[in-house]
């Protein structure tokens, strides 16, 4: 290891570290397929309307995330309440790797950095700055991560044969949703980033390491493009909310 400026540079690509997922969990009868979705009220209507089991659990000090197998369309998949922030990500993407998950598809709100974005209108995350500390372990450093070029591809079919308009764009992934300045939000824009989210590059970063296939749809939500902070009530459009998780459930079943 070089001794860096900054610790957050010293990247260290011995895969041997100290504490893996694998040692402590063994694989279980799972479907490849996962989805991670990030609206609780979307992932109770799906519970209503298919049926489902508990395969397994993701536990943390003083939480306990149930871990869905649900029969949807005839086929199974795993569906997870994804937790808010870059290291959840990465733990989420680790675990159920371990257990034997292999494709995976997340859905969640994002900021917007653009005036012209509505709510609801679907976003792909095709890469990310990332401003957040989880990937620079599992990657080497740089400014930017992108999504794999073939699950680009197969979110697109999947959302124009749904009829869905969407956009590709490139995302700031920050830590900090208290400290998004008026100064670090103009950076950001004339770098090109078109959305601001907190799992996006961990996502990607941790996918990659593990030779996994990664997608995510982001559902425009609050605005950071004028002069305030605009919420524009993007938390309460349920009907949105669950289409989103159902397009991602159906990318997740071509990946």
């Amino acid at each position: 290891m070089i001794n860096r400026d900054f610790p957050i540079l010293e990247f260290d690509q011995d895969r041997n570290a100290f504490i893996r997922p694998e040692r402590f969990l063994a694989p279980i009868d799972i479907s490849q397929r996962a989805v991670l979705c990030f609206f609780i009220d979307a992932i109770e209507k799906i519970l209503k309307e298919y049926p489902h089991k508990v395969v397994t659990n993701l536990k943390g000090e003083g939480l306990i995330i149930p871990v869905y197998e649900v029969e949807y369309k005839g086929e199974k998949i795993v569906l997870v309440q994804a937790i808010v922030g870059a290291p959840w990500a990465a733990g989420h993407i680790e675990e159920l790797t371990a257990r034997g998950c292999r494709k995976y598809m997340a859905c969640g709100g994002c900021g917007v950095l653009r005036e012209d974005i509505a709510v609801g209108h679907l976003i792909i995350p095709v890469s990310a700055v990332r401003d957040e500390g989880t990937s620079y372990h599992y990657a080497p450093p740089s400014r930017e991560i992108h999504m794999n070029d073939h699950v680009v591809e197969v979110i697109e079919t999947a959302l124009t044969e749904q009829k869905a308009p969407y956009i590709k764009a490139k995302t700031w992934t920050t830590d900090a949703f208290f400290r998004e300045t008026p100064a670090k939000i103009a950076l950001r824009k004339e770098e090109g980033c078109v959305a601001v989210d907190m799992e996006a590059s961990a996502f990607m970063a941790v996918a990659a390491y593990n030779n996994v296939d990664f997608g995510q749809i982001f559902y425009a939500g609050d605005s950071l493009a004028g002069e305030e902070w605009d919420n524009r009530g993007w938390n309460s459009r349920e009907d949105i909310r669950e289409a989103v998780l159902k397009l991602a459930i159906d990318v997740c079943l071509r990946l």
